[in-house]
C-alpha cells in the first residue's frame, strides 16, 4: 500500500521509558530506520527517572526530545504526557524494550490516510523470547468491538499503535490512568476506540516484541488480577460474549492460583467454565491450584510458543 501523492503527515512517536538505557537506544534506532517519507519526532518520556538529555537531536527529518512524565506515574501517564506534548497529526507508541521493523510506519500511515473514519491502526508482531521468535499476525484488516470483546488479540500490541492525535486528545480520550497497576490499559484503549471506530490492522509482523524478565509486568499476578477485574466492571458488555468473559475469568483464576489463593482461584475458574466449559485458562488455573504444575512452568511453555496466558 503506497501513500497518496500529498505530503505525508508528521508522526510523533512516544517512547515511555524507565531505567532501560540500552534497550531504549535500540528502540530509538529502529524508529529512525523507518522508510517513512514524512517527518518524525520521537518523544522519550522518562517515568520515575530523570530524562536523558543526551538523546536529544534533530537531523532535519527526525527530531528527538526527552521529557519527564508530568502525569500519574506509570506507563499510561507517561504515554499521555507524550500525547499531550506531540506536534504530529498522528501519534504512535513504542515500548522501550521493543523494536520496529522497516516499513511499519509507512504501511500503517497509508492505512489511516485511506480510512478517514478510523482513528487507530495496528499491525502484526514478532515475539522474541529466549532466543526464539514467533510471528503473531491477525489476518483481518480491521477489528470491531465485538471481536475485541471475544479475543484480546495479542497481535494488536501497544508498540504497534498509530492513532490520530486529535482523537486521543478529544472524542476517544487519553490512555486510561485509573487501571490498577496499569495492567490492560492498552486493551481498554482498543475497546474504547472500537466502540465507535474500526480498528485497522496491517496483517504483517512489523514490530518485534521482546518478552522476558525485563517486562515490568513479568509475573506480577496481583496486578494482573486487579487490572482484569477492573476491566470486567468497566465493560459490562463482556457478559454478552461468553468467549471473552470466560477468557478474562480464566486469566484472573490463573493469577490467583499463581499467588496461592486456591479458594479464590477455584471460584473464578468455575465462573469461567460456566461461560465456556472449554476455557483453557481455567483448566490451567485448576492445575496450578492443585499444584500439579507451577505457574512459572506454564508461562515458560506458553512463551516458548509465542503465547501468553
Amino acid at each position: 500500500m503506497s501513500l497518496p501523492s500529498f505530503a505525508p503527515p508528521l508522526v510523533s512517536v512516544v517512547i515511555a521509558t524507565r531505567d532501560r538505557p540500552e534497550m531504549l537506544r535500540e528502540a530509538i534506532a529502529s524508529v529512525r530506520a523507518q522508510d517513512y517519507a514524512g517527518p518524525l519526532e520521537i518523544i522519550v518520556v522518562a517515568d520515575r527517572c530523570e530524562p536523558d538529555l543526551s538523546l536529544e537531536d534533530d537531523d532535519g527529518r527526525v527530531s528527538v526530545r526527552a521529557v519527564r512524565n508530568v502525569r500519574r506515574p506509570g506507563l499510561a501517564g507517561a504515554r499521555n504526557t507524550g500525547v499531550e506534548a506531540a506536534h504530529g497529526e498522528l501519534v504512535a507508541f513504542c515500548d522501550d524494550d521493543d523494536l520496529w521493523l522497516p516499513g511499519k510506519l509507512r504501511r500503517q500511515v497509508a492505512a489511516l490516510v485511506a480510512r478517514p473514519d478510523a482513528v487507530l491502526a495496528c499491525c502484526g508482531i514478532r515475539v522474541d523470547y529466549d532466543g526464539g521468535t514467533h510471528d503473531r499476525v491477525l489476518p483481518a484488516t480491521q477489528v470491531g468491538f465485538d471481536a475485541l470483546l471475544a479475543d484480546r488479540h495479542t497481535e494488536l500490541h501497544p508498540s504497534t499503535f498509530v492513532a490520530r492525535t486529535a482523537a486521543l486528545r478529544g472524542a476517544v480520550g487519553l490512555v486510561e490512568e485509573e487501571v490498577p497497576g496499569g495492567f490492560g490499559e492498552d486493551y481498554e484503549l482498543l475497546l474504547r476506540c472500537a466502540r465507535a471506530h474500526p480498528v485497522l490492522n496491517v496483517p504483517e509482523p512489523l514490530a518485534v516484541v521482546r518478552w522476558g524478565t525485563q517486562s515490568f509486568f513479568f509475573r506480577r499476578w496481583e496486578t494482573m488480577a486487579a487490572g482484569l477485574s477492573w476491566l470486567l466492571e468497566r465493560y459490562p458488555e463482556f457478559e454478552t460474549s461468553p468467549r471473552g468473559s470466560s477468557r478474562i475469568h480464566g486469566q484472573i483464576a490463573f493469577a490467583h492460583a499463581a499467588m496461592g489463593h486456591r479458594r479464590v482461584a477455584l471460584g473464578w475458574a468455575g465462573r469461567a467454565m460456566r461461560r465456556n466449559p472449554r476455557e483453557p485458562r481455567a483448566v490451567l488455573a485448576l492445575a496450578v491450584a492443585a499444584r500439579a504444575v507451577t505457574p512459572d512452568r506454564v508461562m515458560e511453555a506458553l512463551h516458548h510458543r509465542g503465547r501468553g496466558i
